[in-house]
């Protein structure tokens, strides 16, 4: 049995699908964000995968993923998915949806179904690094992934940082 750095939601539902990942802990720096994973981990940020909850006019929650070093144009991600309106959910709220800490969000293994918006050009990537269901912890994967388990819908709404 491999020793694995932590059992989470992410990482059973990873197993369970039989997913190749390899684990990234580091110090977690709290609103240290995916600039600080990426730095502690020397790796480009482009390539740290943020896991986002937002909502929607209705609160509906949504999970975006975006590169580390780009924000979410909410205007773009609304028009795209035809919603009104679209708006990152209170850190409380977020975490009642998701099942996991801020800073520790994976769209692995979430409390509740929710629909997953991927920023396209992260489908590019060979691998990338994503949160592994627990602060200070990332898991190394095919972006493919994302689609194939989670069925993410890709989407164009990247702002440069």
């Amino acid at each position: 049995m491999v020793k694995h750095v932590s059992e989470t939601p992410a990482t059973q539902l990873l197993k369970n699908h039989k997913v190749v990942f390899t684990e990234h802990p580091y110090a977690y720096l709290e609103h240290g964000g995916a600039l600080h994973s990426a730095q502690m981990l020397a790796v480009d940020p482009f390539r740290v995968v943020k896991t986002l909850i937002m909502q929607d006019q209705d609160a509906k929650p949504l999970v975006v993923l975006m590169h580390g070093n780009r924000k979410v144009s909410t205007k773009n991600l609304a028009r795209q998915i035809g919603a009104k309106s679209v708006a990152p959910c209170l850190p409380e709220v977020a975490q009642r949806h998701s099942g996991y800490l801020v800073g520790g969000t994976s769209p692995f293994g979430t409390r509740r179904a929710m629909p997953v918006f991927i920023e396209s050009s992260i489908l590019d990537l060979s691998e990338i690094l994503i949160n592994g269901g627990r602060r200070g912890y990332l898991v190394a994967l095919d972006p493919q992934v994302c689609v194939s388990l989670l069925d993410a819908k890709p989407v164009q709404c990247a702002l440069a940082d």
